[in-house]
């Protein structure tokens, strides 16, 4: 490293320690570049049956189908909503939700005004003087000025005369902060030499570094001849918490670097023993060295990733998506095809085909995932906040003693869809549609909705209770433990009508597992109404027939993949797939 400092008589006392700072090294502000990275009268009152026919499956499949192919005749449907609208989880759909009702948008707050210009070029001791002179701010301009010019990625050049000032003014000595925040720049602009030189000071100077310093390190090694030692530095790391999966990443992109598969596949089995979820580029990357390794091992290691990305319901990136279908044709003897596609409503590849597995459980995960959320977020959730044991086993006693419904409504939820119409006149516009296709319905809602008032009025209230049962549980209650178990207790062909998407219950769900079946059920489960109009016809969101999972049958692979462009939210799924087939 070609330092010139004026007025510091040996490079090594440049990197002196501040004494005052103690032998370790200070707090390091390196997290902040790092972050790219639920009576007998008054239940009466409460409770109401409507007696039906006994459940209509045909009804409900019905509904769907119109949900999905509006008639000729809805003219009203079509000027609002595309019969092409996306499903409640498809990818962006929230994006385009909130951009059609965008919500008050908070005043900005003024840019605070920057007192000086960061320097482009490196600056001489009387020019570095004449910056600080000119500075305003309250902070400390070296720690101010340092920060500024880590997060505007500045020239290795111009941080370096930095250094050579504060040197200067210092005696030589240089805060822990201010090189790591250096040494950051050199990582970044792929400095490798300058790397290795500050990884040489620290090792003199310190006897071990916190996490960020070693972070830093290990990046910028695994480009060069030592990439070695950045294993070094993952197991100091490992000496005091379990290294990070951006860590990991790192050591196993030098090791392929460098040709070291058997390093990079240990690694990446010890990362998966910690429980941690790998990179996507991570993966992508035994990939992308796939492509010139001719040996079934591997290519079988390869495989494995592919069930462990459906396993854990991870979707690749668009770069990813491209190095799956490269490497799989360059398979030699094989004759993979491979080509970007969607999967139409009814579940058939566009590309290949071939149906995609259903979104509808199988008996056996039902009764699992039915299990599972009764103990978990029925019985040993957190409902009791919102509600009490009594009116918990109040509403399990209504539902033994009703017939299956065949679609539960969260009255409050549905109310409230359409903010400039009056809810008690929604909820009955609902019902009184649904009802007419004679199915059973179930409409949950709280006790204040019977009162009369300007947003509730009680004849239509009494209307409706004559339509469908319901439930009003008291003011205070969460509605979707209810709908969940009066939902699952109806069995596999109930649907449940709210805009909740459930994401807290979810996460009360102990495993991965039951995660992805209780996900996969709200999928082919949860009604979206998007167009209501008072006396029009109800517009659905069509139910999405197909498991936006990855996929094998041998011969061909269906991977769903993420867009570039798309913003995708965690609880959507991607609209796009990769397709590979077998030539014939």
């Amino acid at each position: 490293m070609a330092f010139c400092f004026t007025g510091v008589r040996s490079f090594p006392k440049l990197w002196k320690s501040n004494p005052y700072l103690g032998l370790g090294p200070g707090h390091s502000y390196l997290s902040l570049f790092l972050k790219d990275y639920y009576g007998i009268r008054n239940q009466q009152k409460w409770i109401s049956l409507k007696t039906v026919s006994p459940q209509n499956t045909k009804a409900v499949n019905l509904l769907i189908a119109k949900a999905r192919y509006p008639r000729k005749g809805d003219e009203g449907s079509k000027k609002q909503v595309s019969s092409d609208s996306p499903h409640l989880f498809a990818a962006g759909a929230a994006k385009k939700r909130s951009q059609m009702n965008p919500q008050s948008k908070d005043h900005a707050l003024s840019p605070v005004r920057d007192t000086i210009q960061l320097p482009t070029k490196p600056l001489n001791s009387e020019e570095w003087d004449k910056l600080k002179e000119d500075f305003k701010g309250k902070a400390n301009f070296e720690n101010w000025i340092s920060s500024q010019m880590t997060h505007c990625h500045s020239s290795v050049d111009v941080a370096k005369s930095l250094l050579a000032w504060v040197a200067a003014k210092n005696n030589g000595v240089i805060g822990y902060d201010l090189l790591v925040k250096y040494l950051y720049l050199c990582v970044f602009h792929n400095q490798t030499s300058e790397v290795i030189d500050v990884y040489e000071i620290m090792k003199a100077r310190y006897k071990s570094l916190e996490s960020g310093g070693n972070t830093l390190l290990i990046r910028g090694l695994i480009h060069s001849d030592r990439w070695r030692e950045a294993l070094l530095l993952l197991e100091d790391i490992k000496k005091v918490m379990v290294p990070s999966k951006k860590n990991y990443h790192d050591c196993i992109q030098g090791a392929l670097l460098h040709q070291d598969v058997n390093i990079a596949w240990d690694l990446y089995q010890e990362l998966l023993g910690h429980g941690v979820i790998p990179m996507l580029e991570t993966l992508k990357a035994f990939f992308d060295f796939g492509k010139d390794v001719k040996d079934d091992q591997y290519s079988n290691k390869l495989l494995d990733i592919l069930l462990y990305l459906r396993n854990n319901q991870l979707y690749p990136g668009e770069s990813f998506a491209h190095s799956i279908k490269t490497w799989f044709e360059s398979v030699p003897g094989e004759q993979w095809k491979g080509q970007f596609t969607t999967v139409q409503k009814s579940g058939q590849c566009l590309g290949c085909g071939k149906t995609i597995e259903s979104i509808h459980l199988s008996p056996e995960e039902y009764e699992f995932l039915k299990g599972k959320i009764m103990r978990d977020v029925i019985d040993g959730g957190d409902q009791y906040r919102k509600t009490t044991p009594q009116e918990l086993k109040r509403f399990q006693d209504f539902v033994k003693h009703c017939p299956p419904f065949d679609i539960v409504i969260d009255g409050l939820n549905v109310a409230k869809m359409f903010p400039k119409a009056r809810e008690s006149q929604v909820l009955l516009g609902v019902v009184s549609q649904l009802a007419k296709q004679n199915l059973r319905l179930l409409v949950l809602g709280r006790k204040h909705m019977l009162r009369q008032g300007s947003r509730w009025r009680r004849d239509e209230m009494e209307k409706l209770q004559k339509q469908a049962s319901c439930f009003f549980a008291d003011n205070i209650s969460e509605d979707d433990p209810f709908l969940l178990y009066a939902a699952l207790h109806s069995g596999n062909h109930c649907k449940f009508i709210t805009k909740d998407l459930m994401r807290d219950h979810k996460a009360c769900l102990p495993d991965a597992k039951t995660q992805r079946l209780f996900f996969k059920w709200q999928q082919g489960h949860q009604l979206a109404i998007i167009n209501w109009l008072p006396g029009s016809k109800i517009t659905f969101q069509h139910i999405l027939s197909h498991d936006t999972v990855v996929q094998t049958t041998g011969d061909s692979w269906h991977i769903p993949y993420d867009e570039d462009l798309v913003e995708r939210y965690s609880y959507e799924v991607p609209t796009k797939w990769l397709c590979l087939h077998r030539k014939a």
